[in-house]
């Protein structure tokens, strides 16, 4: 395991890097200095999380901050020092048995009021911005062929693919448009598949002494444990599947800012921020609780700049990276939607229509491969024929549910799971609510 030297000035905020095998990860910091953030705001967490527990060991507060040993150490000198917590013996190398004093406790208190945050240590919103640069910069470029294996499952055409593709490789955003059960939001998700590399995200920033939480289980896979953390990586930071975060007509402008929490006294990050070198897909756009020119002009400073400005509680704003792909889903009209200074910002638009009667084909035999279906000849040019007849304009997600209607009528009926013409019109039937029953289909007597 060797230092890596970065190509950055002495003072840069980037963390230092080291070397495990073929990943880069940030170095554990062994001195408050080396931490990047304020000594008396680590000290002042330390203390919140030794008054949440009887007693505490100097290795417990390095497990809770996610600091190390030596640094652990540090603190509680200092705490010692000032008073705030009392030694009451040894419990191996650098590590101490203690339990906050009245003093300490009185302070503790002081300090929950002001902010509840309890957990891993922050790391400074600088180091965060110079740590996502430098590891966007790192990434393998995104080609035509990982576009076309990520979005297999779809059938599109030569020009979709190629659309998708710059709009992934570029960084830039992407509108996708059309009718509804195109597939415009499965094509943003498994955009997803062709994005190369982890990222190590951060727990926590820092930011004008608040605290910001950024790592969201909910939202962030940690990668695969192909390394031991050891004791010479920054347990401040997380290593994760570069993020896919959506969102859809629940969304409102305050979805877009830092949420404060009255109880917990702390911030969370806004779901943009943490999409941060994934993506970000905002869908069914348009039919949001708020104007859509509105929404729109959130964007134009980061779509841009690619940095955004958040409000904190005390109308101080603060510069924060903006580096996800926002993918824009709509079945409306974008020219109604949309001014064309936006328009012109927009990196790449792409019209998904209807599918053509060979593309619905392809779609279908694809769809019932997956589900280890076989189909009879003949049975997908019925379909097309139904549709004709029943003018029916024909989409892609139908495939996909005619299928599933077939396995579940199949399985309902204890019958061997197979497409036939008799379960896919009641397929049909369920689907679209046309008439038709049991007793039609299959001949089952009702009482």
């Amino acid at each position: 395991m060797n230092d890596h030297a970065t190509e950055t000035e002495e003072k840069s905020p980037l963390p230092r890097m080291v070397s495990v095998g073929d990943v880069f990860a940030p170095a554990t910091p062994t001195s408050i200095e080396d931490a990047g953030v304020d000594g008396d705001g680590l000290a002042d967490l330390a203390l919140k999380a030794a008054y949440s527990v009887p007693q505490f060991t100097t290795e417990w507060i390095a497990r809770t901050l996610r600091l190390s040993l030596p640094l652990a150490q540090q603190l509680v000198e200092q705490l010692k020092t000032d008073f705030l917590v009392e030694i009451l013996g040894h419990a191996g190398p650098f590590n101490y048995r203690c339990s906050v004093s009245q003093r300490g406790r009185e302070r503790a208190v002081r300090l929950l009021e002001i902010s509840g945050y309890v957990g891993p240590a922050p790391v400074t919103l600088e180091a965060y911005t110079a740590m996502l640069k430098w590891q966007l910069d790192r990434f393998p470029r995104v080609n035509a062929g990982d576009v076309a294996a990520a979005l297999s499952d779809l059938v599109l055409s030569d020009h979709a693919l190629e659309v998708a593709g710059l709009a992934l490789s570029s960084g830039r955003s992407l509108l996708l448009h059309g009718p509804t059960g195109n597939g415009k939001t499965s094509l943003g998700r498994l955009l997803h598949r062709a994005l190369h590399g982890d990222l190590w995200v951060p727990h926590c920033i820092a930011a004008d002494n608040c605290v910001i939480r950024v790592f969201d289980p909910r939202w962030h896979q940690p990668s695969s444990p192909t390394l031991e953390p050891g004791r010479l990586i920054d347990q401040r930071w997380v290593r994760i599947r570069r993020p896919f975060i959506a969102g859809g007509g629940e969304m409102t402008l305050a979805s877009f800012e830092l949420t404060y929490s009255p109880a917990q006294r702390y911030y969370e990050a806004p779901m943009h921020l943490k999409a941060n070198g994934g993506i970000f897909l905002i869908d069914d756009f348009g039919r949001q609780r708020v104007d859509a020119r509105e929404l729109l002009n959130r964007w134009i400073v980061p779509l841009e700049r690619r940095i955004d400005y958040l409000t904190l509680q005390s109308g101080q704003r603060i510069q924060a990276p903006f580096r996800p792909m926002l993918i824009f889903s709509t079945n409306l009209d974008p020219d109604s939607l949309m001014d064309p200074a936006f328009l012109r910002r927009m990196g790449y638009r792409l019209y998904m229509g209807a599918p053509t009667p060979e593309q619905y084909a392809a779609a279908f035999e694809r769809c019932a491969a997956r589900s280890d279906f076989a189909v009879p000849p003949g049975l997908v040019a019925r379909l097309l024929d139904r549709s004709r007849a029943e003018e029916r304009e024909l989409q892609y997600s139908q495939p996909h549910e005619f299928i599933q209607r077939a396995r579940d009528i199949c399985q309902y009926l204890c019958r061997p799971v197979a497409l036939s013409e008799e379960v896919l019109d009641l397929a049909w039937n369920s689907y679209f609510g046309a008439a038709g029953s049991f007793s039609d289909d299959f001949g089952v007597a009702h009482s």
